[in-house]
């Protein structure tokens, strides 16, 4: 008897449990995947080098190269430069560069790391995760190729040579510009 009195209160915690996860997921918001061919969530985040915040819908109608990344994660600091030569190409011509920096340092530490390599385009931090959760990093770098529309077109994991003639098409194209505009093959 006393078995079936313990099996019963275990029983009852169970049902419990599992009618507390079926009621959250049934009120909860669906997650969609960030994939290729979806709107690209929006997100707000400390701009550094300003005193402000953003939010990636402050950019829409442009096309947008969105890279998210750590000071501490080599494959971004290996990207980097060639994120810093896609801008100064195509920057000129539209392109929008939003590194979002997830460090949990100050503010100022990642600004002294983007400071040291000289990169120009626009750094962002976020350190709740927010922006990390909505867009369901995976690794770093992962970055998003936005168009005009706020349609991802292109999803990377990993670190790639963004001035390659391949990724500066693929710009081209979105920007609406002539490879006689930029001269073949860069500037």
């Amino acid at each position: 008897m006393k078995n079936r009195g313990q099996w019963a209160a275990v029983l009852g915690i169970v049902a419990a449990l599992v009618t507390a996860l079926l009621v959250g997921v049934a009120m909860s918001p669906e997650v969609m995947p960030v994939a290729v061919g979806t709107d690209a969530p929006d997100f707000r985040a400390a701009h550094l080098g300003r005193t402000d915040t953003v939010a990636l819908k402050d950019y829409r109608g442009e096309v947008v190269l969105f890279n998210i990344w750590a000071t501490w994660c080599g494959p971004c600091e290996f990207e980097m430069p060639s994120m810093e030569r896609l801008y100064q190409e195509l920057g000129p011509h539209g392109l929008k560069i939003l590194a979002l920096s997830v460090d949990q340092a100050a503010p100022e530490h990642v600004l002294e790391w983007v400071r040291e390599r000289n990169l120009t385009f626009d750094i962002l931090h976020d350190r709740s995760g927010r922006a990390e959760a909505a867009y369901q990093v995976t690794g770093y770098p992962e970055s998003f190729v936005i168009n005009r529309d706020g349609i991802i077109v292109k999803k990377v994991i990993g670190p790639l040579e963004w001035d390659h003639p391949s990724q500066k098409a693929l710009f081209r194209q979105l920007l609406g510009i002539e490879d006689s505009q930029v001269g073949i093959g860069g500037s």
